[in-house]
């Protein structure tokens, strides 16, 4: 079972980026798939997440109207499409997998892997 964040790079502000979240050893469709992201010297937080049942999305609120969150089914892969990138998105980014059927997605505690991460620098 592997997840590989990919996608990262560095970004003028105002500019956008597509992460990739693809899965290995496991069909993603059936699993709440969640992104994290931690800044230097900040706690990790929660920006986005899909849920497995009827896909429902979620965001936070420093990130709503810029991110948007989805899955490919075909490719085993779900996306996080980043517009309007600010400075303060700098961080490095992980996407999560939980096993939980439903409409909901679990915090990061309730997550059952974790891939590595992927830079993501927004900067001029």
């Amino acid at each position: 079972v592997q997840l590989q964040a990919s996608g990262g790079g560095l970004v003028q502000p105002g500019g956008s980026l597509r992460l990739s979240c693809a899965a290995s050893g496991f069909t993603l469709e059936y699993y709440a798939i969640g992104w994290f992201r931690q800044a230097p010297g900040k706690e990790r937080e929660g920006v986005s997440c899909i849920s497995s049942g009827d896909g429902s999305t979620f965001y936070a609120d420093s990130v709503k109207g810029r991110f948007t969150i989805s899955r490919d089914n075909a490719k085993n892969t779900v996306y996080l499409q980043m517009n309007s990138l600010k400075p303060e998105d700098t961080a490095v980014y992980y996407c999560a997998a939980a096993s939980l059927p439903g409409s909901s997605c679990p915090p990061a505690r309730g997550m059952d892997y974790w891939g590595k991460g992927t830079q993501v620098t927004v900067s001029s």
